[in-house]
């Protein structure tokens, strides 16, 4: 059943995620990635009920994550001209960002540590192969999807 379910995700094509909010888009993409792995990680049943609690509390504090950089609005990037900014503002940005990283980091580190204390170890290797199995492969639907592209 869960594979039958996989398939009609992952058969769901990017054209879809370009319609609608973007919060309705990022729900859609939330749903093939759970739907990805899924299919992937062939979880158990014992190991889906230890491994989905855990994904799902890191996906909400990564959310959380997100929300205090935007709030915050000090990823450096986010700057149009840097030459209108004096020494220290651009610096703190920099620094900012440094810590918005570092928390981004230390949170995937709870995690992996968190999976890695519940489940084998292979399995934690396959979710993380997974993961950017997964980011491949929504950077080149999207590329793929775009009008104008190679």
């Amino acid at each position: 059943m869960k594979n039958l379910i996989a398939v009609i995700f992952l058969s769901i094509p990017l054209g879809l995620y370009a319609q609608g909010t973007r919060e309705s888009r990022l729900v859609e993409i939330e749903r093939y990635k759970i739907a990805y792995l899924t299919e992937k990680l062939d979880l158990s049943p014992s190991d889906a009920k230890i491994f989905w609690p855990i994904y799902n509390q890191w996906q909400n504090e990564q959310e959380l994550l997100r929300k205090e950089r935007t709030q915050r609005m000090i990823s450096f990037r986010k700057i149009d001209e840097i030459e209108q900014l004096n020494d220290n503002e651009v610096q703190a940005l920099i620094l900012n960002d440094f810590t918005m990283r570092q928390k981004e980091l230390n949170l995937d580190k709870k995690y992996y540590f968190k999976l890695k204390s519940n489940l084998p170890i292979k399995t934690v290797g396959k979710f993380y192969r997974a993961q950017e199995a997964f980011k491949r492969e929504i950077l080149s639907r999207y590329r793929t999807s775009r009008p104008g592209r190679n």
